[in-house]
């Protein structure tokens, strides 16, 4: 059912923001070098590696410099990537990802294998479930580049606190999960981007 609800949702979703999706790419296009589309390596359903697609939001080459962006002033973000950035825009290209089977609408957020190599036997428990565009920890850590902005270890502060806070919304996710609750939680991500 889950599958289901998936593909529908995703398909009438792609179909209805076919034409937003045209201008954010004449945007990205317009305001720096280099592709539409970032795609970097995640980790997912059972420890699978898939590329994971977004709106180009940083400089090309930017993630060399880094994986995690520190704030929303940080000087690789684009001008457009910092407005695609706060309304979560960059996210959209991800139901083709959903499409191809690699991800589902709700499901624990998928992480760069660098930090699931951290992950103990039980938060790897995670990793047995399609990972989501959204989930409980994407609402919580909405704002989560100020969250990081505000250690002075940006790395450390992801890893020993934030990280394994998420990894905890992830495991009662997966030990609760419905599809009413995948509504609530889909619903709880869009309005305030909507109404913002």
């Amino acid at each position: 059912m889950k599958r289901i609800f998936d593909l529908f949702f995703t398909i009438l979703g792609l179909i209805i923001l076919l034409p937003f999706f045209a201008l954010i790419a004449i945007w990205v296009m317009l305001d720096s070098r280099g592709g539409v589309f970032y795609r970097q390596e995640r980790i997912g359903k059972d420890q699978k590696p898939f590329k994971l697609l977004k709106f180009r939001s940083m400089r090309t080459g930017a993630d060399k410099q880094g994986l995690l962006t520190v704030g929303m002033k940080d000087s690789r973000i684009t001008r457009s990537g910092y407005y695609l950035r706060k309304y979560k825009l960059d996210e959209l290209p991800q139901l083709i990802n959903v499409l191809l089977g690699d991800m589902s609408l709700v499901g624990p957020r998928p992480e760069v294998e660098k930090y699931v190599k951290l992950y103990s036997q039980e938060q790897l428990k995670v990793l047995s479930v399609r990972p989501g565009i959204t989930d409980l920890a994407s609402i919580k850590y909405r704002n989560e580049n100020d969250v990081l902005a505000s250690f002075e270890d940006a790395e450390a502060g992801y890893i020993q606190s934030v990280m394994p806070d998420k990894l905890k919304l992830n495991l009662m996710y997966i030990q609760n999960r419905s599809l009413l609750m995948d509504l609530r939680i889909i619903l709880t991500t869009v309005l305030p981007i909507s109404f913002v």
